[in-house]
């Protein structure tokens, strides 16, 4: 699908599916996000050990949390700490289940999964991108730089910016993705942002993904 047949699409009504049924699909699917060429000389920056998220510390009632926002469409995506401004297209999942990542060609240009909900709406959104294209670097190539406090600012088509703030940054492999923790409603306006990482080849591509854990902090 073009770009423009996206933006087409993202104007027409669409009915959303119940979260259980959308977190089954991503537990299969979205663990295996198939970007990323490769085919330069140096690779992605990789998460630091000292950025894995606490996932034993749950956050239920952090004081001052902004309210969660109702459904908008995702206009674009902010991270600063990357320079990373990029305009934002619905992505769904092609024929075989995989999530269909934004058109590979078009290196700024980030894929909000429309089957989950809309960042800063109670739940967990997500957000995909490719780290590279046969150009070189795209749009999250240094998604896997970003520290805890980091910030990521959401534009939605209702005018309003959900920003998240981010609190771990890991990388997983795919044949060992915690889709549970990844993915998992934590009861609270959650964010994931998601690339390829890890090792490259030739045959199997990255055999990892690059998960960005953030929480909804601030509503312009």
């Amino acid at each position: 699908m073009s770009v423009s047949e996206l933006a087409e699409e993202e104007e027409r009504p669409r009915k959303r599916a119940p979260w259980g049924v959308i977190a089954l699909v991503l537990l299969t699917g979205l663990a295996l996000i198939r970007n990323g060429s490769g085919e330069f000389d140096v690779g992605p920056p990789q998460p630091a050990t000292a950025a894995a998220a606490d996932s034993s510390v749950p956050d239920r009632s952090r004081p001052g949390a902004p309210a969660p926002l109702p459904f908008s469409e995702v206009d674009r995506v902010r991270i600063p700490a990357i320079q990373v401004d990029a305009p934002a297209v619905p992505v769904g999942l092609d024929m075989e289940g995989w999530v269909d990542a934004p058109p590979p060609e078009d290196a700024n240009l980030a894929g909000w999964f429309s089957g989950a909900v809309s960042p800063g709406e109670k739940g967990t959104a997500v957000v995909v991108g490719h780290v590279d294209n046969k150009q070189g670097p795209a749009v999250f190539y240094g998604l896997g730089a970003l520290k805890k406090g980091n910030r990521v600012e959401v534009g939605r088509r209702d005018g309003k910016t959900a920003v998240f703030e981010i609190y771990g940054i890991e990388v997983f492999e795919k044949n060992d993705f915690p889709g549970d923790r990844v993915y998992g409603n934590t009861g609270q306006p959650e964010l994931r942002v998601i690339t390829c990482g890890g090792g490259f080849s030739k045959q199997n591509g990255y055999d990892g993904n690059v998960v960005a854990f953030a929480r909804l902090v601030e509503v312009r």
